[in-house]
């Protein structure tokens, strides 16, 4: 909007952006001026003449309508009518506009949105830069429509004509759709919506100071005396944000349901979860809780979908993903509403499916996905991209070994979503164990995580010492030496279930002598905490790993230390913008590299290899959840370094976001991209893990964005490039395969 009167009027324009941390529907305040004169205002807008809302949930929970001038034009996007808007309103919303005598303006830019199935749920702010120009007179409404077709072909042009030409149908079909709202001239008999409440009264002081203020978009009022003094932070808050922010979300038919687990397994944010429920836990369950029949049955367990409706993205993965689906007459998720999900009781139902104990397994193991899914993530409503590639693989990683899990993350976009002041999606189980992360910089990511399994050790070591003193001192109680004792009998082997009960035993007693003044009881109660190990994890994207942390992931597996490296391999800098790294095949068109990448992707994983010691992995999640699973496991089991890359496609690359999974196995098929495993703990250590190629190598690339570019970019060329990106991925691939016999 503020381009185009800038550029097609003589008035003079200013625009300040503050946005939050969030990547899937993150909150931007735009700060617009405009006027015939000069601007030089060096501040944000507190009085506005105009309020542009482009998202209904915003409603009651932040302060929309602050300091708007008297007169002044609120429009909102909401799917109510002219004649309903009003009452959805908070009270003090009410109060402001009939007070001040506000122009009340609504449109329902979902249901343009809709007839233009292309976008995939995309163009919200253009249908609202319409409504803007059409209601606000700012400039003569024909010379606004000139300026937005022709940003909109300028805006659009690389991404092709048929993005190009659902934009502007989008703006045609915007131009009527905008409706004046009736205001009443009182408040009398008219309902109103009440204010979002984001914390419990009984929450933490940390979530009430701290937390809260920054959900209201309040943080500047936060003191500085309120903040952590050494950095340490909660984890388990991101349950808290209940953004509301889908335009849609999936609705459980359970009688179609094959209980296979995927669309928890596929879910990018752990909104849609699994979980085995006996029977006499269901006794005091909501009448709205539908559950079935377990399958397979250890002790008459029911199944359970559950959906949380208020943090999902409304991506479609999982419904995309749902091989129930594949049946248009028996789909086991179909698409709802969270109005329609709320008035079907699923917020209570969502509260007594959490209150349920959770990681009952009946018959199912976490040697299948669906046996996995079971568990609960400890990973959890991230503010990842929606439709994310990447937060499954760490969410596998939190559901599998997450009591035990310390998290290193180099900066990029896995260290955004997963550790954001105030809300950290990391969280504990119902006994307080879960993952504990902490981010360090670009280039010295390896070496942190690698800090990390040192303390570890020494911290084991030196508690193992002083827990054998007080076992042996002849004034050790006895309750005390006997569980002492239990407790190091799985100091070799501690991430068994028999070890943590031990461990909490030891704890539970320690606990008792905390007031006994003995230096070697002190320094076990300090250390109590590493009976167990603890499971390292190293992660970053491919712009850490192959370029500016390389060094550090190569020191770091040379050590032969026992640490796990997962490599979110997107293929780009999708942090900072698209710039091409090192793991960019050739052919595709990325910052840096706008007339195609020339060179081959960088090795990595063939690199790895070579040290002999090292487990390697390649997995694609959507291409296959057993391998992907297996290569998991082995690697943490593994008593040395490993190293998996996981291939994760994102919005970069100019895809459906909704079949990012489906974007894998095209991957795969296509011979785009290798799985395999090479474990030195195995006579035959290197498993090949895909399938020959079926798919066409070409009709893949091309159907992507980032390729089809290309042939705007560098038309002369692409086809060579195209040609060499496949002859590339065959070399690829067929040393792999030869691996089996070179390396042993």
């Amino acid at each position: 909007s503020i381009k185009i009167i800038g550029q097609y009027t003589n008035k003079d324009a200013q625009a300040y952006f503050a946005y939050d941390s969030k990547k899937s529907f993150g909150v931007t305040v735009s700060h617009l001026r405009f006027g015939d004169k000069a601007i030089k205002s060096t501040y944000l807008i507190t009085a506005p003449d105009f309020v542009s809302c482009s998202t209904h949930s915003y409603i009651g929970r932040y302060d929309l309508l602050k300091g708007i001038k008297e007169g002044g034009v609120f429009l909102l996007n909401s799917p109510w009518s002219k004649e309903e808007a009003f009452s959805h309103l908070t009270r003090d919303m009410q109060e402001t506009i009939i007070n001040k005598k506000i122009k009340f303006y609504n449109i329902d830019a979902e249901s343009l949105i809709e007839k233009q199935p292309g976008l995939r749920g995309k163009g919200a702010n253009t249908v609202m830069m319409v409504a803007y120009f059409k209601v606000s007179g700012i400039i003569p409404f024909e010379q606004a429509l000139e300026g937005m077709r022709e940003m909109t072909k300028k805006t659009f042009k690389k991404k092709g004509d048929d993005v190009v030409n659902m934009n502007l149908a989008l703006i045609d079909a915007a131009v009527d759709a905008c409706e004046e709202v009736i205001v009443p001239a009182s408040l009398d008999g008219v309902c109103s919506a009440d204010p979002v409440k984001f914390i419990s009264d009984d929450a933490s002081e940390f979530a009430k100071k701290i937390i809260e203020p920054s959900m209201r978009q309040k943080g500047d009022d936060i003191p500085v005396s309120a903040m952590s003094v050494d950095g340490v932070i909660p984890t388990g808050t991101s349950c808290l944000e209940k953004r509301a922010i889908a335009p849609r979300v999936p609705h459980w038919n359970s009688e179609a349901c094959i209980q296979c687990g995927i669309c928890a397994s596929a879910c990018p944010h752990a909104a849609i979860r699994t979980k085995l429920i006996e029977k006499e836990n269901l006794k005091d369950a909501p009448e709205s809780f539908n559950t079935i029949e377990a399958k397979p049955n250890a002790n008459g367990e029911h199944f359970k979908v559950q959906v949380y409706c208020k943090d999902c993205t409304g991506c479609g993965v999982c419904v995309d993903q749902c091989p129930a689906n594949k049946n248009p007459e028996k789909q086991a998720l179909t698409w709802s509403t969270i109005e329609k999900e709320e008035a079907a009781c699923e917020v209570v139902n969502e509260k007594f499916f959490d209150e349920l104990p959770d990681n009952v397994m009946g018959k199912n193991t976490t040697k299948t996905i669906k046996g996995a899914m079971l568990r609960k993530p400890l990973f959890e409503f991230s503010g990842a991209c929606a439709g994310c590639g990447e937060t499954p693989y760490v969410k596998l990683v939190s559901q599998l070994f997450g009591e035990n899990a310390i998290v290193a993350n180099a900066t990029g976009c896995s260290s955004i979503y997963s550790g954001t002041f105030p809300t950290i999606p990391y969280t504990t189980t119902k006994a307080g164990r879960g993952p504990a992360w902490a981010n360090s910089l670009f280039e010295d990511n390896a070496e942190f995580g690698f800090g990390m399994r040192l303390a570890v050790e020494q911290n084991r070591d030196t508690l193992r010492t002083f827990a054998q003193k007080v076992i042996e001192n002849e004034k050790t109680p006895a309750d005390l030496r006997e569980a002492l004792t239990e407790a190091l009998t799985h100091f070799d082997n501690s991430k068994t279930e028999e070890a943590v009960a031990a461990q909490d035993k030891a704890k539970a007693v320690l606990a008792k002598y905390a007031d006994v003044d003995c230096a070697d009881l002190a320094k076990v109660r300090e250390l109590q905490d590493y009976f167990t190990d603890k499971s390292v994890w190293i992660i970053g994207g491919d712009g850490w790993a192959n370029d500016i942390g390389y060094g550090g992931i190569d020191h770091v597996l040379a050590q032969n230390k026992n640490v796990n490296i997962l490599v979110l391999d997107t293929e780009v800098y999708s942090n900072t913008g698209g710039q091409a790294s090192k793991s960019t095949p050739t052919g595709a068109v990325a910052k840096f590299a706008t007339g195609g990448k020339k060179t081959y992707k960088k090795n990595m994983g063939l690199m790895s290899m070579s040290y002999g010691y090292v487990y390697v992995a390649s997995v694609a999640l959507g291409a296959d959840r057993a391998q992907t699973l297996k290569a998991f496991q082995e690697a943490e089991a593994y008593d040395g370094p490993s190293i998996i890359f996981a291939y994760a496609p994102c919005i970069a690359h100019g895809i459906d976001m909704s079949k990012t999974q489906t974007e894998q196995k095209r991957a795969v098929e296509a011979g785009y991209f290798p799985l395999y495993r090479y474990n030195p703990a195995n006579e035959q250590p290197f498993s090949w893990d895909a399938k020959d190629p079926k798919g066409s190598y070409q009709e893949f690339i091309k159907s992507e964005g980032r390729y089809k570019q290309l042939a705007k970019t560098n038309p002369d060329a692409a086809e060579e490039l195209y040609q060499k990106a496949e002859e590339d991925a065959a070399k690829r691939m067929a040393v792999f395969k030869a691996i089996g016999e070179l390396i042993k």
